[in-house]
């Protein structure tokens, strides 16, 4: 078993036979992983400043940067990425960066390794942390924590579930230079003598990577939901010792996925940047409630949670905006957000925020933003133009509104929290009472096919048009990596357009000579050419484009006896 050792104490002796990490495929050691600490808190130590930023590709290289910095005393800051924008956002905040960061910003080099010195423990309430979390508007609002947070935060998961990871190796998907990450896949492991892995971005080099050893798998909502089922997860049944996710609501779809790919319910953790980890829940039964993680006290204020805990910054109660109902035994269910934040993609976004920077356009007269269920959740826009002659106008003309109206909210938020999708509509839909329902906003965005457009419709042969609207639900979740029309949905649309043109038998025999050639995209005007052999019950269909032939074939019907 493992020795456990607080994080403040955890440098002040050297531990050869402690393995910490793995870096470039070789094993760290605790000795190892000290003396480069040593060398980062030197380098430290002879510069300037008190506020650093660190950005590490590397786990362990970045812990080790991380107490290097704090025996320094320095404050570091932690910069979420290394792209452009993001360093210089930070660069007027702080002294300087260190780590995987361009040379133009001139990072700080580890000083070179020396002898074994003495490390003191660190004073828990002087080492600080400064991370970003995404605002109602999507700018990175910046939470101040004190190594005591974390440490107490550390303590509480192993007390809550670290009896059965002794001995597991830590695997995971998200990034240390978030708070989740940092936690789970660098502190704890560091305390409790687990040993850090690179993360892994792809399902097969994790399912690789997973079995063969006693792991814990440290992944979010937005991984989870979008395991291959091509992938071998037999291979891990017995290796798995957890599966942990946070950073926003695991559907109960892909807890169930989880549960039954990965033989084991994945362990959900929720809480904030703001206020720690709050609560837990095993998928171990559909829909199960909420119980608090040790430590961690809670209340309801005006029908919200309110919390206390150790990590917190204060001993004062926390309020969340999160609805919440009790259960017995000290449980509690969730009910949504009460302020009309969101997150998608593990992200927070105001949706009433959203919804007045769209306002304040001179081309929207009202509007309502949302949140499309699905295997990926997206945001959506319900516009009601100033202009009512755009509801008439061409497909070119609304997109352009929408298109134009995403530029504008991209000065403010990114890609991911803004909407995707747009409908342009002559008044919002209400129901019996007046009110807008989401019920009523979804129902606009569920196209299940496209609208043809005929060129000729003969006894034997038809010829339509058609626009691939992004909104068609095909597009929605087939390819996780892009939107492509399947070729499933381009049978499926000749089979129903030729029924439409042609009397043809019930019965669907076979498909012959099926070929896909070239993916159809949204925005892509297809011509779908249709030739019906009665004397064979054999129907041709093609789909061609600028870009050439996408698909053809020939299937063969029958009566339906």
């Amino acid at each position: 078993m493992a020795e456990w050792i607080a994080l403040d104490r955890l440098l002040r002796d050297a531990r050869p036979q402690r393995a910490v990490g793995i870096r470039d495929g070789e094993v760290i050691d605790h000795q190892q992983f000290r003396q480069r600490v040593v060398a980062w808190r030197t380098a430290f130590a002879a510069t300037d400043g008190r506020d650093w930023a660190l950005y590490f590709d590397d786990a362990v290289s970045f812990a080790e940067a991380l107490f290097g910095a704090w025996h320094a005393g320095k404050r570091v800051f932690l910069a979420a990425d290394n792209l452009p924008a993001t360093l210089q956002a930070l660069q007027p905040q702080v002294s300087g960066f260190a780590g995987d960061v361009s040379r133009d910003y001139r990072p700080l080099m580890m000083a070179a390794a020396g002898a074994q010195v003495e490390l003191d423990a660190l004073d828990e309430h002087a080492c600080e942390l400064c991370v970003f979390t995404s605002g109602s508007t999507g700018e990175p609002t910046a939470i101040d924590k004190r190594l005591d947070q974390l440490a107490r935060e550390v303590d509480a998961l192993q007390a809550a579930f670290g009896a059965q990871l002794e001995g597991a190796q830590v695997h995971g998907t998200v990034s240390h230079q978030h708070i989740y990450g940092l936690l789970f896949r660098v502190l704890w492991p560091l305390a409790a003598g687990r040993l850090i892995h690179p993360r892994r971005f792809f399902h097969e080099d994790l399912v690789a990577a997973l079995a063969g050893t006693q792991t814990v798998l440290v992944a979010t909502p937005a991984h989870l939901k979008r395991l291959p089922a091509q992938l071998d997860w037999a291979s891990l049944q017995g290796h798995l010792r957890a599966v942990f996710s946070s950073g926003g609501p695991l559907p109960e779809e892909a807890a169930r996925q989880v549960r039954q790919w990965m033989a084991v319910a994945p362990t959900e953790v929720y809480g904030s940047s703001e206020t720690g980890g709050i609560a837990w829940r095993r998928w171990d039964t559909d829909l199960p409630p909420w119980q608090p993680l040790p430590g961690v006290q809670w209340r309801i204020e005006g029908g919200c949670l309110a919390v206390a805990s150790p990590h917190l910054q204060s001993r004062d109660w926390w309020c969340t905006q999160d609805r919440v109902e009790a259960l017995a035994e000290g449980c509690f269910r969730l009910l949504g957000r009460a302020d009309r934040i969101v997150k998608i993609e593990e992200r927070r976004v105001s949706l009433d925020a959203l919804e007045r920077a769209l306002r304040d356009d001179p081309d929207v007269d009202d509007v309502r933003v949302l949140v499309l269920p699905g295997q990926r959740e997206q945001l959506a826009a319900v516009v009601v133009p100033a202009d009512a002659a755009l509801l008439d106008a061409d497909d070119a003309a609304r997109r352009a509104l929408g298109q134009r109206l995403a530029a504008r909210l991209a000065q403010s938020h990114d890609a991911v929290t803004r909407p995707r999708r747009w409908r342009l509509v002559p008044t919002l839909p209400v129901n019996a009472q007046g009110k807008v329902t989401q019920a009523a906003l979804v129902a606009l965005f569920q196209p299940s096919m496209p609208v043809p457009v005929w060129d000729r419709r003969e006894a034997a042969s038809a010829t339509l048009r058609m626009t691939l609207d992004p909104a068609l639900r095909p597009f929605q979740g087939h390819f996780p990596q892009a939107a492509i029309l399947p070729g499933v949905a381009q049978v499926d649309w000749a089979v129903r357009f030729a029924r439409q043109a042609f009397a043809m038998p019930e019965g669907f025999v076979r498909m012959d000579a099926v070929k896909f050639q070239h993916v159809a995209r949204p925005g892509d005007e297809l011509t779908l050419h249709l030739d019906w052999d009665t004397a064979r019950n054999v129907l041709v269909f093609r789909y061609a484009s600028v870009h050439g032939v996408h698909a053809s074939g020939r299937m063969v019907f029958a009566d339906a006896q």
